[in-house]
């Protein structure tokens, strides 16, 4: 498999630095190719702006989505977007590493999802009607690549389960795993997941060498979360609702996942 790791972390002797090497050496001793995105090294530019185009418009106020599809459909992408969009199209599957940071991803790694998913690139494609509404959740230009999460986090296990303070680590990572990750097609794999990395030791360590080994061991073959497809017959077109009959004592995120599929 070819094999995208998008980084996001400052400090390459950190945790996560240790995690990405062992990642990658496990990725490449498998045969697999891989590539590797280290933000931070990058200086990835993470706001989304006028400079993003080779050729700006000068006589209109910058429209975010319409910029973007001018600047993608007209070859005028700046090269580090453009070069971001060429290793997706390249990989069978992405990884995306990153510590959990106020509940989310690291800001330089939104601003790389905001500049790469180009309108026409990662969003804005496929049919509008009746039938259909546009070819994502599920389906798009990424469908068929395998996606998955490499997230590390301070707090304990019990912090983010069903009950913790904190929330059920799932609803927290529902806005990256379905919108930023399924939308455009991807097939999203359960997350590897580090609690308590204040607390990580060299067997602690071993213990997650050994686990995420097995998983990326797997990354071709693990059964993805089972997202609803939009246009799969569950939701009603184009209000995008869930048909009563579907899973009718479900809400939330909870209702988008197809519990018979597991």
């Amino acid at each position: 498999m070819k094999v995208l790791l998008v980084y996001a972390h400052p400090e390459p002797r950190s945790l996560n630095g240790a995690i990405r090497d062992f990642a990658v050496q496990r990725l490449r001793g498998a045969g697999h190719e891989v590539q590797v995105s280290d933000l931070y090294a990058m200086q990835w530019k993470p706001q989304l702006d006028a400079s993003d185009s080779k050729a700006p418009k000068t006589d209109a106020p910058f429209h975010p989505s319409l910029d973007s599809k001018h600047a993608f459909d007209n070859g005028l992408q700046s090269d580090d977007i453009a070069s971001e969009q060429h290793k997706l199209r390249w990989a069978d599957a992405v990884i995306l590493q990153f510590p959990l940071w106020w509940f989310s991803m690291p800001a330089i790694l939104k601003g790389w999802v905001e500049r790469v998913y180009a309108y026409g690139f990662a969003y804005g494609v496929g049919e509008h009607s009746d039938q259909r509404w546009g070819d994502r959740y599920g389906e798009g230009t990424l469908a068929g690549k395998r996606a998955m999460l490499i997230v590390t986090a301070g707090g304990w296990e019990s912090h983010y389960s069903a009950r913790g303070i904190n929330g059920p680590i799932d609803d927290i990572l529902f806005p990256i795993h379905h919108g930023m990750l399924y939308y455009p097609g991807f097939d999203v794999l359960p997350p590897y997941l580090v609690y308590r990395t204040g607390k990580v030791d060299e067997a602690r360590f071993a213990q997650i060498r050994e686990e995420l080994g097995e998983r990326l061991d797997a990354l071709g073959t693990t059964a993805p979360i089972p997202f609803r497809r939009q246009n799969g017959g569950d939701y009603l077109i184009p209000q995008l609702t869930l048909r009563e009959e579907v899973a009718p004592q479900a809400v939330g995120f909870a209702a988008h996942v197809d519990g018979g599929r597991r």
